[in-house]
């Protein structure tokens, strides 16, 4: 799929595409076709679905907390039932074994 939309792009932007590769093969010194692989990469890494991290692979401690912390109050108005003191008791929740 992301080669069809490349080709898309590619295709439909072509004058833009070239201009663009004209310019950095300028800025650079090196020839054009040297420069469309590169370009080719970008624009496939621009039009992939990015896939969303989880908060804990890169976020401060502080912004875990705060991520957990708005996580807590997404659901503070769902009108759940609290949990009774049974409920949550060590006994209740290991039974004989704990």
């Amino acid at each position: 799929m992301n080669t069809e939309i490349l080709h898309f792009l590619q295709e439909s932007h072509k004058q833009d595409l070239e201009t663009i590769t004209q310019i950095l093969a300028d800025i650079t010194n090196r020839n054009p076709e040297e420069i469309k692989p590169y370009l080719d990469r970008i624009l496939t890494q621009l039009v992939e679905p990015q896939q969303e991290r989880p908060v804990n692979e890169n976020a401060t401690p502080a912004e875990q907390i705060a991520t957990f912390q708005a996580w807590v109050e997404s659901h503070r108005n769902l009108n759940f039932p609290n949990l009774s003191d049974e409920a949550i008791s060590r006994e209740s929740i290991y039974g004989d074994r704990g």
